[in-house]
């Protein structure tokens, strides 16, 4: 019984369902990091010559007001002007950065929408749990892992700094571009470094949130077998839902025996009751059993004067190749048309 509660047991599909519609997957913050702050640096380099024509059309705009007298309306309108401009230098890095951050969540979970993780709950508010989430285990491993990052980033980060750092004597006797040239490159380099590094702790993120994840939504065994028994049904119930559903099935049956022109018998452990109409191509079977039930269709027969005749080969053909509700097959027409001819004659038709 111990057993059945540990969890040991890896989560099934249902499980996993479950928690994502709770809003409850992998997420990891440093992959959505990683590929925005990619997105950030390339959009940067890409935008810089449209957003340094910006700001210079902008301090032309200003250089063109000196000597304007300081008046309200000139305020409000320096005001606006600088705020637009502001804002269509910021857009696009920020626009980019917006869809960044969508692109690093879906390349994680893929589309998500999820009512019950946004609905207000009250248990948010408790403070006695608040107060044991922010002195967990979990998040004193979260600022360790913070810290090392951190400071393993910006360790490596300055080593390229202060490399860079030695060059500057040589390059303070370069020309104003080879001096703008040497910062962009060097820029490019630190960037480049700070990001490759941030990557790996990426990859690295993504792994243990991911094992912790699954961990988390680990089963016990009899949790899984629940969960099937609330998919499937409990077993009970299915076979008393099935014996019911056998006896409608045979009361329907019984209930056609009277009105067939034939019972066709072993004569002790089989029974097969056919009927014939003009209408039809061919006889159809409307009942059929095996002893108890053989016994059954032939007293009925014999309380409603259906004639029981005896051909032991033809009944136990019909009763494995023939369903109820369906027509003799063809192999069979000859033998059954025999049988009836013999039956309409008895009965003078």
């Amino acid at each position: 019984m111990a057993d059945d509660q540990e969890k040991t047991e890896e989560p099934t599909d249902k499980k996993i369902e479950d928690a994502r519609k709770e809003g409850n997957v992998p997420k990891s913050q440093d992959a959505s990091g990683v590929i925005t702050l990619f997105v950030a640096i390339l959009a940067v380099l890409m935008l810089f010559p449209y957003m340094l024509d910006r700001v210079l059309q902008l301090f032309k705009h200003y250089f063109s007001l000196i000597g304007t007298p300081l008046e309200k309306l000139f305020v409000l309108d320096v005001t606006i002007i600088t705020t637009s401009e502001i804002l269509l230098i910021i857009m696009p890095l920020a626009l980019a950065v917006a869809i960044a951050g969508v692109v690093g969540a879906l390349a994680q979970f893929g589309f998500l929408f999820s009512p019950d993780s946004i609905q207000p709950k009250l248990s948010k508010l408790n403070p006695i749990k608040g107060i044991k989430n922010l002195i967990s285990m979990k998040k004193l491993i979260e600022s360790v892992k913070v810290t090392f990052k951190s400071f393993t980033t910006l360790g490596i980060g300055f080593i390229f700094f202060f490399m860079f750092i030695m060059e500057l004597p040589t390059v303070a006797l370069f020309g104003l571009g080879d001096q703008l040239e040497w910062l962009k490159d060097k820029a490019i380099i630190l960037a480049s470094v700070m990001l490759f590094i941030i990557f790996i702790f990426a990859i690295i993120d993504v792994i243990i949130v991911r094992k912790q994840y699954f961990d988390g939504l680990k089963m016990s065994k009899q949790e899984i077998k629940d969960e099937m028994k609330n998919m499937e049904g409990d077993p009970l119930i299915k076979g008393k839902i099935r014996q019911k559903q056998m006896e409608i099935s045979r009361q329907r049956m019984m209930s056609e025996v009277p009105n067939a022109d034939v019972v066709i018998t072993n004569p002790t452990h089989y029974a097969v009751a056919l009927k014939y109409e003009e209408s039809k191509r061919a006889p159809i079977l409307v009942a059929k059993g095996m002893d108890n039930m053989a016994q059954q269709i032939k007293k009925v027969a014999r309380e409603n004067g259906v004639h029981i005749v005896q051909n032991p080969l033809l009944a136990r053909t019909l009763y494995a190749d023939v369903e109820i509700d369906k027509p003799i097959p063809e192999e069979s027409f000859n033998a059954v048309a025999e049988v009836l001819a013999y039956v309409y004659k008895m009965n003078k038709k």
